[in-house]
């Protein structure tokens, strides 16, 4: 079973998606992770987004492992470094690159092959699984969304300011909703939910509904 869920930056999907994975015994993929990973080590290797060919280099010796809410970078763990504002500001633009989307999908595909999975990310449901059992749009206010990243970042030891991660959630949804290759956007058989106005217990509730109404 494939359960694919989309939506932009800060609308749930990361929280959400580990809790259900772990209530309904499903393995969780967090493709955003897999671009970040990609964005980390572009800028240890001080590689920029025109040099194509060393960013080639880099995919074709790249190992990104996820094991649980853990993500494994070439053998070391970087599940903390690739949630800084330098790599979530980088990782942007690393994924409207092509040869960097196709190289994602396949390593998707891939990690999800003959296994009960959720994945979520940006396009899983229009472009790496068309074809998923279940596809659910995660979306929220881009203000609401401001307030989580900054609420996760003090979790996680991180210094943020709220307007600046706003106009960054605008610019980002805007990068990311009008790029040529695989578009931000909700499949025309997804299901919306508004989390804005919503806790993660009654988001968790919601979609492990339409997740049962669906299998």
């Amino acid at each position: 079973m494939i359960v694919a869920i989309d939506g932009p930056a800060g609308s749930g999907k990361g929280t959400v998606t580990k809790i259900i994975a772990e209530k309904m015994n499903l393995q969780y993929i967090d493709t955003g992770a897999m671009y970040r990973c990609v964005a980390l080590k572009m800028l240890e290797e001080k590689v920029s987004l025109e040099e194509k060919e060393k960013i080639k280099q880099i995919l074709d010796n790249i190992e990104i492992d996820l094991k649980g809410t853990a993500v494994f970078l070439n053998g070391k763990e970087v599940t903390k470094e690739i949630r800084s504002v330098e790599v979530s500001n980088f990782s942007s633009p690393v994924s409207t690159i092509s040869f960097v989307r196709e190289k994602m999908v396949e390593l998707q595909r891939a990690l999800a092959n003959g296994k009960n999975i959720i994945m979520e990310g940006r396009d899983i449901g229009t472009v790496v699984f068309p074809n998923a059992d279940v596809k659910i749009y995660l979306d929220a206010t881009s203000e609401e969304r401001a307030k989580r990243r900054v609420e996760q970042n003090e979790k996680n030891g991180l210094e943020s300011n709220y307007n600046q991660i706003l106009k960054d959630i605008i610019e980002r949804d805007n990068r990311d909703m009008n790029r040529e290759i695989s578009p931000l956007r909700k499949a025309d058989d997804a299901i919306l939910v508004d989390t804005t106005s919503l806790s993660i217990d009654k988001v968790v509730e919601k979609i492990s509904d339409i997740i049962y109404n669906q299998i």
